[in-house]
């Protein structure tokens, strides 16, 4: 994952060196906005591939000397049924429908927002991450 953060990591600094070029010559807020959107977006996804990259290591796609058969097995766990991700995407509406109908209703968007999002985040959190165990069950 080494090679994607890095390319990402320079999506992100395209997006940021473009923005504040817009800006300065331009002084157009929307398009501003649109483009330090961007760098953001593409700095969460670097910022993700360089964490798993220190976390696991190396893949084998990464490694010049890896052969086929490296990448056999299992590749991840993936949650068969969860909640979390209709209520994230429910508590985005809310927000979006927020800032057209009023602050009240953009408030309890973000609480159904972060509801979801940490319900997402530990669905899991006691989960282990050791093969053995995982073939246990």
């Amino acid at each position: 994952m080494r090679t994607e953060a890095r390319l990402f990591t320079g999506v992100a600094a395209f997006f940021v060196v473009t923005a504040t070029g817009y800006w300065w010559r331009s002084r157009e807020p929307a398009g501003t906005a649109a483009l330090f959107i961007a760098f953001l977006m593409a700095a969460l996804v670097a910022f993700f591939l360089h964490a798993q990259y220190r976390r696991r290591g190396l893949r084998a796609q990464d490694r010049a000397d890896a052969e086929v058969v490296d990448t056999a097995g299992p590749l991840d766990f993936f949650p068969p049924h969860s909640p979390w991700p209709i209520t994230t995407a429910l508590g985005a509406v809310l927000v979006a429908l927020g800032v057209v109908f009023g602050l009240w209703l953009a408030l309890i968007g973000v609480g159904v927002l972060g509801h979801g999002v940490f319900g997402m985040v530990f669905q899991y959190a006691q989960r282990s991450n050791s093969p053995s165990e995982e073939s246990r069950s």
